[in-house]
């Protein structure tokens, strides 16, 4: 792929949502693998657009959510159906969202109602008072989230600060390819986008990162008489995950799909020995996609 296409690939815009500015890819189907869609929000009518009068009727009453203003509004065929004096003219949308879906607190004129902008629910200030950075969904600056999502996203900030960078510099393992007996050594990275496996050594193999099938995660280092375990993570096709103690990271092999091939390819990496840290280097990124996995794996989820 040329750099121009590839340029043009990963050119990103800034947008205006609801819920905030967000930085996406100019096409969306070249955006992260790892990125989540913006939730609908609980509405908090049935109908809001409908017409104007239940919108300063429910501001009037403090039910109405700040939000950046933009949780209801009009548009011109409703305001067209009211000056024809059309059936949306009649007060009969109902309040969808009366009560905090945290604590309960019932919206009023000075309990305002406020909605977290990862899953969408409605809840009032103080259950939804922290405002986190979203980058799996490229929002530019920290943005409202509930208690629950703003943990996970405190969770995922390690990935993006730390491990998303380990899996960009890459590391050096043993390569093999299906069944061959034969094993490369091979410089294994992630793509600037985050939507291949780039493997430089003799030859050159790209993985697509939205093909992958399954993980799992090769480990040593437990207690004598324990037998090496194995780590899964959980991706479509694959076994549950299980937590494998103290063991460390040796190796992991990737189940995914070719383009015009038929059935699944496996590719198995394998840390060599320890010289001048390329061990080390080389378990701290199995350990980086492992995590990369899960997310993957949730972004299909959704």
């Amino acid at each position: 792929m040329s750099s121009e296409v590839t340029a043009r690939h990963d050119a990103k815009k800034l947008v205006r949502s609801p819920s905030g500015l967000r930085m996406v890819p100019e096409h969306r189907a070249f955006g992260s693998p790892f990125g989540l869609e913006e939730p609908q929000w609980v509405p908090d009518k049935e109908n809001p657009c409908s017409f104007a009068a239940p919108f300063f009727l429910s501001w009037a009453l403090g039910t109405a959510s700040d939000d950046d203003g933009s949780a209801l509004s009009m548009t011109s065929d409703a305001l067209q159906m009211q000056n024809r004096g059309g059936e949306s003219t009649s007060v009969s949308n109902k309040n969808k969202c009366p009560r905090c879906m945290q604590c309960d607190t019932k919206f009023d004129f000075l309990t305002r109602k406020h909605h977290c902008r990862r899953c969408g629910k409605c809840f009032c200030d103080k259950c939804c008072s922290q405002k986190v950075a979203l980058r799996r969904m490229c929002f530019v600056d920290p943005v409202r989230q509930c208690a629950e999502c703003a943990l996970v996203s405190h969770r995922e900030a390690e990935f993006y600060d730390k491990q998303l960078k380990l899996l960009l510099s890459g590391a050096t393992f043993l390569v093999t390819f299906g069944n061959s007996e034969k094993s490369d050594t091979m410089v294994c990275r992630l793509s600037s986008n985050q939507r291949y496996l780039l493997l430089d050594g003799d030859s050159r193999h790209e993985v697509e990162v939205t093909r992958i099938a399954a993980v799992q995660m090769l480990t040593e280092g437990f207690p004598p008489g324990e037998k090496d375990m194995h780590t899964y993570t959980s991706l479509p096709g694959s076994q549950p995950v299980s937590e494998g103690g103290n063991a460390r990271a040796t190796g992991m092999t990737l189940q995914y799909t070719a383009p015009g091939a038929e059935g699944v390819t496996q590719l198995k990496l394998t840390a060599g020995e320890d010289a001048n840290g390329s061990r080390r280097q080389a378990t701290a990124w199995l350990v980086a996609m492992h995590k990369a996995a899960k997310l993957l794996y949730e972004s299909r989820d959704q």
